[in-house]
Parts: structure tokens; sequence; C-alpha cells
């Protein structure tokens, strides 16, 4: 989710790539403040996971046995420290690749004394395929991912038929994916998509866009976007089977 800056990619510059090929972000780190520095190092020890911790056990990470959220690509932190303040009884793992995002996010759990999430600052890929038991989670999020606005570089679009087939299989039976983008031409891409996904449903019976559920915080960035008479679609759908 991208939280108080568009710090979102649309040069065309070309990403690295991994093992599943072309990644859909450009690694821009930047550098993180001193603040966001200092509780990377005192915090990430906590609430920090990895690549080598294999395949995890949420109940263990979490000491309990709770609805379960994804969001992958959290920003600068904050709408995820929002989600997880406003239902500590609920867990949450973040994906993030940029750093200075993560020491945000870690600044904001210790500020506001969150035990309910847990961090990720690897590929979403490597995620999803090694570090996530199947039927895991309750819920997945991917806020405002960047757009790739450019038809040739539509490939490059996170939300892809087969990557939602690897979410799926991730979700519990009933479990959603929630979707939402600022950009009209992705969210057709996203409805053509998810309507045509195996093993997925519309929330909404009459099919179509959702209304944005009050669980999902109004960033900066979309408050911006709304005053210049932007749109925002929000896309959500249950795992079937």
């Amino acid at each position: 989710m991208t939280d108080q800056t568009d710090n979102r990619e649309s040069s065309g510059d070309n990403p690295v790539t991994t093992r599943r090929g072309v990644r859909s972000f450009v690694l821009r780190q930047g550098r993180m403040t001193e603040g966001q520095k200092k509780a990377y190092d005192r915090l990430w020890p906590k609430y920090g996971l990895s690549r080598e911790d294999g395949m995890i056990d949420p109940r263990q990470v979490f000491g309990r046995d709770n609805m379960l959220n994804l969001e992958i690509g959290f920003g600068m932190g904050r709408s995820l420290a929002d989600m997880a303040e406003a239902a500590p009884e609920q867990d949450f793992i973040g994906v993030e690749v940029h750093l200075p995002g993560v020491g945000a996010l870690l600044k904001e759990v210790e500020e506001r004394g969150l035990e309910n999430i847990r961090i990720y600052s690897i590929d979403a890929n490597d995620v999803i395929d090694l570090c996530l038991p199947e039927a895991c989670l309750d819920r997945v999020m991917v806020f405002f991912p960047d757009p790739w606005p450019k038809k040739k570089h539509h490939k490059r679009r996170l939300v892809q038929p087969e990557f939602v087939q690897r979410i799926r299989h991730k979700l519990r039976v009933g479990g959603v994916l929630h979707l939402a983008t600022d950009w009209e031409n992705y969210a057709e891409h996203m409805l053509e998509v998810m309507s045509e996904a195996e093993g997925f449903a519309n929330t909404r019976e009459e099919g179509g866009y959702s209304p944005r559920p009050d669980d999902r915080p109004i960033t900066k960035f979309e408050k911006r976007g709304e005053n210049l008479g932007h749109g925002v679609w929000d896309l959500l759908f249950y795992r079937t089977n």
C-alpha cells in the first residue's frame, strides 16, 4: 500500500529478475531516516521474519490461533498499523521490499504498542511459495500496487492469473482476496482476471467492484487523489474451493 508518498515506478526502468521471472517492482531502497534505522535495528529481531525461517506456523509466530491477514506491499506502513491497531483480535503479516517503509512501520509498531504484526522484507513471491502453509490465511490484501500504466509493461503487473492461483492456495476456503487500485485500466484488468479465476467468486452477488470496506483505511495518497478527482476501485473475491 502506498501511504504517504506516491513512490510507484512507471518509467519503465528494468526491474531486477527473480527466480520466478521479472519482478513487478523496481527496487528503490532510498535512505532510511535515523529514526527508521534505529527502529529497524532495535525491533527487527522481534517482529521480522525471513526466508531462512522456512515454512512458518502462524500459531507459533503469534502465540495464538486468530484471523490471519497478509498485506503485500504496505508502503510506509501506516495503514497496516491502523488496521492492526483497530483489530487487536486479528493478526497481520506485512510484506514490503523497501527498507524505509519497513523501518517506518516498525516505528509505528513501537509507538502504538502493537503485538499483532510481523514483517517480511523479501519478494512476496518467496513469501507465498516458501514461507506460508496452505490454507493458512483469512484475507490477502494488495492495495495500490504499481500500475505499470504503459501497455508494453502490463506483463509486469502483479495481479495476473498465475499469481492469483498461488494466492488462492494460501487462503482458507471462504478467505478473501482484497484488491484496490486508483488506475481504471488496472482495475478493469483486475476485474477480468478475478472474474475468470478458478476457485474464486465475487463477494458482490451482482458482480463488479465493491464499496471500500470500513476496515480499509483511506491513505493520505488516496485522499490526495480523490481531491484531484481520481477514482478508486476495490475488488473483493472469496475462495470457493
